[in-house]
């Protein structure tokens, strides 16, 4: 059996097509839940270098078989798992606002240590452009609470943007694309648009599957091509010139990214002469015709029980994160690894 080479020794081909369709498939429904790094699933499926690599090639125009082959398998497995779970993930945060929060709070803390190995030992510079990464991220919590961000729009070029921070957290293990889209205020609506392509393609109706494509998946799509390309390239480059300050920045991200994810808010039915989240001024006509998608957010008071099962499900999403950056954090025999180096 043919076999490539990776950090660790000889491995079989067929063994890092099936991680590689492994690290795909953690990594895609990672992009969906705010909290979980893509980085960190490909981590955990021991995948992670391989992929760096690979990525690395492709973008410098170097197409080898090994290359091809980790990539090609991550990518169709990500985008199974996304097109599958795209539309379950949705429907959950938008019925089970406040349960999924707190879920997505524990999860993003888990990514913590991933990056603490990677930055440890701290120096003054790490701690300072942690401090103002966190300041960064409260800063935008509170445009998000005053709805000068995050407020749902979709035009071509926030998508864009969305995208490329999607692409962040195929680069980084620890950071959480699904969390930047849900502070750009784009989750909902690119979940909704990636259900409703799965819908018309099940139904075989093209033309119906064309307007999702073309109006948000399109941008989405360019935004995270460039992201890898252009921003994976780039934070290769900082890690490498300026590693302590760049994993500073990623450390501060991870602890302000809580803030926005307080878990005590929930949708609530329109009232005429508002406006909705799309933008759209609400009148009696279109009432009824607003979706929930769009439905302004409140926050409200939670209930002792409310307060216990938050708590819960915060440790419940810490566990999960940190249990599956354990696994990749251990070699095949059990002993640890080091953190993946960067490509050269």
């Amino acid at each position: 059996m043919e076999s490539i080479d990776n950090s660790k020794g000889l491995v079989p081909r067929s063994v890092i097509a099936i991680r590689s369709l492994f690290g795909g498939l953690l990594m895609g429904l990672a992009n969906l839940v705010p909290g979980i790094s893509g980085g960190t699933m490909l981590l955990a499926a021991g995948v992670y270098p391989n992929f760096i690599e690979a990525l690395s090639e492709v973008t410098r125009f170097r197409f080898r078989f090994r290359s091809m082959l980790v990539l090609g398998c991550v990518v169709v497995a990500a985008g199974l798992g996304i097109l599958m779970f795209a539309g379950s993930l949705k429907d959950a945060v938008l019925d089970h606002r406040w349960i999924m929060y707190s879920l997505f709070i524990g999860l993003t803390l888990g990514g913590l240590p991933v990056v603490w190995r990677l930055a440890k030992p701290a120096t003054p510079g790490l701690w300072i452009s942690a401090a103002l990464a966190f300041a960064l991220m409260v800063g935008l919590a509170v445009l998000q609470e005053w709805e000068i961000v995050g407020g749902g729009g979709t035009g071509l070029l926030l998508l864009f943007i969305a995208g490329m921070a999607g692409a962040s957290a195929m680069i980084l293990p620890g950071l959480s694309g699904g969390y930047l889209l849900l502070l750009l205020g784009q989750y909902v609506p690119i979940l909704t648009a990636v259900d409703q392509f799965k819908e018309a393609l099940k139904a075989r109706d093209i033309a119906l599957a064309m307007d999702p494509a073309l109006s948000v998946l399109l941008p989405v799509g360019l935004g995270v091509v460039t992201g890898v390309v252009v921003v994976g390239n780039l934070l290769s480059w900082l890690l490498k010139r300026f590693e302590k300050q760049t994993l500073g920045v990623l450390v501060g991200l991870l602890l302000g990214s809580v803030i926005g994810l307080w878990p005590f808010q929930q949708g609530r039915p329109p009232e005429v002469g508002e406006f909705a989240k799309n933008g759209e001024v609400i009148t009696v006509e279109n009432l009824s015709e607003i979706e929930k998608d769009d439905w302004p957010i409140e926050r409200f008071s939670p209930s002792p029980g409310q307060v216990g099962g938050a708590l819960g499900l915060i440790i419940v999403g810490l566990g999960i994160t940190l249990g599956v950056a354990a696994i990749g954090h251990a070699k095949p025999d059990g002993s640890a690894t080091d953190a993946p180096s960067e490509p050269a």
